[in-house]
């Protein structure tokens, strides 16, 4: 295990020419956190947790909107591009890791797509990381407790009895815990988000493959609602700088149901609803997701100046006619235990009409020339590029994924290729159309890769680095 992380930074919100942060340390017990200088302020730290002989602190601080600011802690500087009024860059990543054996690669192979960010950072500073899911791949950890791998097993559920359910709890925590920061810690990582304000959303490998989209009585068993428990913890903990008990104030739902967020910057609205909290087989977001998204809707449209929305969906919002594929499985039982994996997108028959109910909410705030709409995902492990065709012009989908999880076959991307040559239209009128990326010959490009996305003056690209390939032309969003 990491013996310290840190610092890394969590963009909060921006307010009257600055920008307010925290920043996560985690040193072993007994050892003082340094105090904060940021700007001529000294700020102490907060403890947030204490677990396996380390304890979590945070900093809460702000700064001005410059690209020459930074901070200080424990004898070095961190310089920070904290100037969101004008030209703007910002890196999405996602699918941080892989199903076996991650945290067994090595690091130089792992992370060549996170060290090829950080050069790029270097020589052009990004002013915000957004990270699109599955940040760790927690899947590994079904394995810790033989209560936990019987119900990965997916065999009979059981009640678990008094006494292994709580021991479950801690194995579960202390696995979490570990897990973060041996990840977080790698230096290419850690390097990025100390420097770069980060904005996160998680996806299911950052609780378990296929979470929520597994059966009723799987989640809902003692071992799952355990499991789902000890991951949301040390979400929240290392990709919110939060405690267990508490929520940003960019949460609009106070309950913590739904740990969707809104984020309102000069010209710029970030926001990511929660698609696994409330996820189940037949729905992508429950009643508070639901709410809570359309809350965030409402503050963008009430907001003075309008300004490019981006919307961080986990899963991609924009894809191919699934329905037959599903079809199909039931008639091929081998096929069957890939179920779930068709149930977590939004073009499963399972979720159609909630997908059109989410859509038609995206074209409405897209119909306004002053609130344009772009979003962003990653999870399929694939980059590629569609659109919605929507007035006054198309909405733009932009899939980057993974920039450490290897890329699939090409015969798999080709494959998923042929697959939306057939279209789809769930909202009559308003075609979906998937085109790949700039340059490259395919629908679904199979390279690992991260997407740059650029503000100059009123215009917006994007752009995908691959690994392989290189750098893809710039697309006008």
């Amino acid at each position: 295990m990491t013996e310290a992380i840190g610092p890394l930074l969590y963009l909060r919100n921006a307010s009257e020419g600055r920008i307010n942060l925290a920043a996560l340390l985690v040193l072993p017990d007994g050892q003082e956190p340094p105090i904060l200088e940021a700007e001529g302020n000294s700020v102490s730290a907060t403890r947030l947790l204490t677990r396996r002989g380390k304890t979590a602190w945070r900093y809460d601080f702000s700064l001005p909107m410059r690209r020459d600011t930074g901070y200080s802690l424990g004898g070095t500087h961190y310089p920070v591009n904290a100037d969101f009024t004008g030209d703007l860059r910002i890196a999405f990543v996602s699918c941080n890791g892989q199903e076996k054996n991650d945290r067994k690669r090595p690091l130089e192979e792992r992370n060549a797509m996170w060290q090829r960010l950080q050069s790029e950072h270097d020589a052009a500073p990004f002013q915000l990381l957004l990270q699109g899911g599955d940040q760790i791949y927690a899947d590994e950890l079904l394995n810790c407790h033989p209560a936990l791998k019987r119900w990965a097993r997916g065999g009979r559920v059981r009640q678990a009895d008094a006494t292994a359910e709580p021991d479950l709890a801690e194995t579960l925590r202390d696995g979490f815990f570990e897990l973060y920061l041996d990840i977080l810690g790698q230096p290419a990582i850690s390097g990025m988000m100390a420097h770069v304000p980060s904005l996160a959303m998680w996806d299911d490998h950052d609780i378990c493959d296929g979470w929520g989209s597994l059966r009723p009585a799987k989640l809902d068993a003692p071992e799952g609602r355990t499991l789902f428990a000890a991951a949301r913890e040390h979400f929240l903990l290392f990709q919110y700088g939060a405690r267990p008990d508490e929520l940003p104030g960019f949460c609009p739902d106070r309950c913590g149901t739904s740990l969707g967020w809104h984020v309102a910057l000069p010209g710029l609205h970030v926001l990511a609803p929660d698609l696994r909290s409330e996820r189940r087989p037949n729905r992508v977001m429950g009643p508070a997701g639901w709410q809570s998204f359309d809350t965030m809707l409402e503050r963008i449209r009430s907001a003075e100046g309008g300004g490019r929305v981006l919307l961080l969906s986990s899963v991609p919002v924009l894809g191919p006619r699934l329905s037959w594929v599903e079809a199909l499985m039931h008639l091929t039982p081998r096929l069957e235990k890939y179920e779930d994996d068709l149930r977590d997108q939004w073009q499963s028959r399972a979720h159609r009409k909630e997908w059109r109910a989410f859509l038609e909410r995206l074209a409405a705030i897209h119909a306004n020339p002053a609130t344009p709409v772009t979003c962003v995902s990653g999870e399929i492990h694939l980059a590629t590029h569609g659109t919605l065709d929507v007035p006054p012009r198309p909405l733009h989908q932009l899939v980057a994924s993974g920039i450490a999880h290897p890329a699939p076959s090409k015969a798999y991307a080709i494959g998923l290729g042929l697959l939306a040559r057939f279209g789809s239209s769930p909202l009559p009128g308003h075609p979906i159309r998937l085109q790949g990326l700039p340059g490259q010959p395919g629908t679904y490009t199979a390279e690992r890769n991260y997407l740059v996305l650029e503000r100059r003056g009123a215009g917006w690209t994007a752009s995908w680095e691959l690994e392989h390939s290189g750098r893809t032309p710039e697309l006008d969003i």
